[in-house]
Parts: structure tokens; C-alpha cells; sequence
């Protein structure tokens, strides 16, 4: 079962903790659509080369872990929609006794990366990454000569589409008039604006998920196109940023990011504050509908009644956890609210747990 944000994040403290004496925790990534029986077949394949192993209880740790995840691989008939984290080894903490341990972690978004590492602590950085943001943001850079578009998933950027315009630097007249050159260029450039904005139709228009877009380049040239309209309407109003770069290729997608981080923070704050937003007014305009505090959320859990469950980011794990259980098994959608808002606060301080209802209880 595909995990929460969350729930991820709880399982990547557990599994940081743990180190090994020698190389021999393993971690197994299979990406998002790969053929598990390959990723078996791996393994079996590691299993050979770590009989090579000089020291006898590092090899039968390796040789254990190694078994214990074909045998869980075996048991699935496909790789799941999100692809799979598999982490196993023996975490004693005792020299010389055993304690195998396998972790299975089918995260909330795909995994890009096939991976086998062999080590003394799990590699742990791609779901890491899942947990910057849930949203997907649209990238492009661009000037007159080229165009770069691309994807920001959490940390990680996505090349999608590279464009030339074949628009010369500069043109001979041959006794031609400037004039008409310069209005044959002037084309040729629209029709490279139409060209990106058609691409970015195709990439962009149907993803559910894209939170934004951020557009960067030259001073002229970003704003030709941005103000020019060349985009549809839908496309255009997901623009939450345009930023003075100079580079229009892969390295000016990373310039474009890291300049526009103020943006990408902001936004996770504006959603934090829509989701809040929601729940106080249906608190104060129709209080039927909401829960708070843990007596009554508990009990609109209980009935199934909960379209969205809210939680402080500050509660306890213990008090948390087993309402995010209930919430996860009636397919409530569950919201951690943070503390770093003045909204946030006032949800702390009334108590750190609320609800929106489907129907009143």
C-alpha cells in the first residue's frame, strides 16, 4: 500500500538510524514500470559474487539479506504503480548476534531510480527527495536561439523537451534592406514562441498535479512570450514566477530553480493556508461539518465521517499516528499542518486536531 508523506518520513528516521559493522546493509530500488522478475534475477546474481566475501559473518549477512528480499520479490506479481524501496540487513547491535530485518516502501511518488547498493547504511536520498513537495511545478527556460523545458519534482529536475529556433544570430543583407531582415527574424521568432507554447501544451495541459509554472531567460525575451499570450489561458494562469537567468539548456532549468526558491516556498505556505482556511470557516459557518480536538475527531473517524483530517505537525506520534491509521482506512485525505504560520499556530494552540466532515455525525 502506496504510504503518505508522513509515513514516509517516520520510516526514513527509523531506517537512518541504522548502520552496519561492515558493507552489508542492502538497499534495492525499482523504479516506477521495471520488470520485478529482472530485479530478481539481480540479485540472484549478487548473491553469487557475495560468496566471494573474505569475512564469514559479513558474507552470511549479505547472503541472508540478500534471500530475504528475493523471497519477498517473489511473492509480487508485478512492481507496484510507484515502483519500490526494499531495504534489509542485519541491524543488531550486538556483535555477533542476528536481527534481519527487510522494509518494504511503496512510496507516495514514482520512483525514478533503479539502484542495488551494498553498504553500511541505506541509501535513503530518492525518498528523501519525495518529501520537499507533493506537487509538481513546470519549467522553462528559454531565449532566442534555444528553449529547455523541464519538471521540478521535489529536488530533482526532469529535462522534458529541448527546442532550437533556428532564428540567426545575425544575417548578411546582400543588398537587401535591414528592414525586411529584421521582419523576417521577428517571424521566424513568433513562430519559435508558438512552437515552445504548442510543446508546452503537450506536456503540461492534462498533468494533475502541476502546482505551477516558472519561466526564465532574458529581460525581452521571457516577457515577448509571457505578455505576448502565446500559451492558453489555462497554462498561463499556472505562472507563478518569471526570473531574469541567462542560461536556455539544462544548467539554466538548475539557475532557474534555485533562483525562484523564495516562490516554491511560499507556495507550500499558500496551501498550508487554503486547507486551514476550509476548516475554520466551515467551523464557524457550519459547525455540523467540523470536528476538533481529539474526542470528536476520534469519533467522526469512528463513523467514517472525515473527508479531511488535520494534524499538527507538533503532536506526538502517539496521539497522531493511530488517528492517521483510522483516517488512511476510510480514504480521508490526510493535511500535517505546520507550525511555522501564524494560522498553524492558532490550529496548535486550539489544539492540533480537526477535521472537515463528509456528513454530519
Amino acid at each position: 500500500m502506496k504510504l503518505t508523506k508522513d509515513e514516509l518520513a517516520e520510516i526514513l528516521e527509523e531506517l537512518s538510524k541504522h548502520r552496519g559493522r561492515h558493507t552489508e546493509l542492502i538497499t534495492v530500488y525499482i523504479s516506477e514500470g521495471f520488470d520485478v522478475n529482472s530485479v530478481q534475477k539481480q540479485l540472484g546474481a549478487e548473491k553469487s559474487t557475495a560468496k566471494n566475501i573474505k569475512s564469514a559473518a559479513t558474507r552470511k549477512n549479505v547472503i541472508d539479506a540478500l534471500e530475504k528480499i528475493v523471497r519477498y520479490l517473489k511473492t509480487l506479481k508485478k512492481t507496484p504503480e510507484n515502483g519500490l524501496g526494499v531495504f534489509a540487513g542485519n541491524v543488531s547491535k550486538v556483535e555477533g548476534q542476528s536481527d534481519l530485518q527487510l522494509w518494504i516502501v511503496e512510496p507516495p511518488q514514482p520512483v525514478k531510480v533503479r539502484l542495488y547498493r551494498c553498504d553500511k547504511k541505506f541509501v535513503l536520498e530518492p525518498l528523501r527527495e519525495q518529501l520537499e513537495v507533493d506537487e509538481v511545478f513546470g519549467l522553462l527556460v528559454m531565449d532566442r536561439k534555444e528553449a529547455t523545458i523541464g519538471l521540478l519534482e521535489g529536488k530533482r529536475i526532469e529535462v522534458l523537451h529541448k527546442m532550437t529556433s533556428g532564428v540567426p544570430s545575425q544575417i548578411r543583407a546582400g543588398g537587401q534592406s535591414s528592414q525586411r531582415f529584421g521582419r523576417i527574424i521577428e517571424g521566424l521568432t513568433k513562430e519559435f514562441y508558438k512552437r515552445i507554447a504548442d510543446e508546452m501544451k503537450k506536456v503540461f495541459f492534462s498533468r494533475k498535479k502541476l502546482k505551477g509554472i516558472l519561466v526564465g531567460g532574458p529581460i525581452p525575451t521571457k516577457d515577448e512570450f509571457l505578455d505576448g499570450e502565446y500559451m492558453v489561458t489555462q497554462l498561463r494562469e499556472k505562472v507563478i514566477g518569471r526570473k531574469d537567468i541567462g542560461g536556455s539548456d539544462e544548467s539554466g532549468l538548475k539557475e532557474l530553480v534555485e533562483k525562484a526558491q523564495d516562490i516554491l516556498s511560499q507556495q507550500e505556505i499558500i496551501a498550508e493556508k487554503k486547507v486551514l482556511e476550509r476548516f475554520f470557516r466551515t467551523l464557524g459557518e457550519n459547525p455540523d461539518m467540523a470536528a476538533l480536538k481529539e474526542p470528536d475527531t476520534k469519533q467522526a473517524l469512528d463513523y467514517g465521517a472525515v473527508d479531511v483530517l488535520l494534524l499538527s505537525k507538533s503532536l506526538k506520534k502517539s496521539v497522531s499516528n493511530p488517528l492517521k491509521e483510522i483516517a488512511k482506512n476510510i480514504g480521508s485525505t490526510i493535511e500535517i499542518i505546520s507550525i511555522d504560520t501564524d494560522e498553524g499556530q492558532q490550529f496548535k494552540n486550539l489544539g492540533g486536531i480537526g477535521a472537515v466532515l463528509r456528513f454530519r455525525v
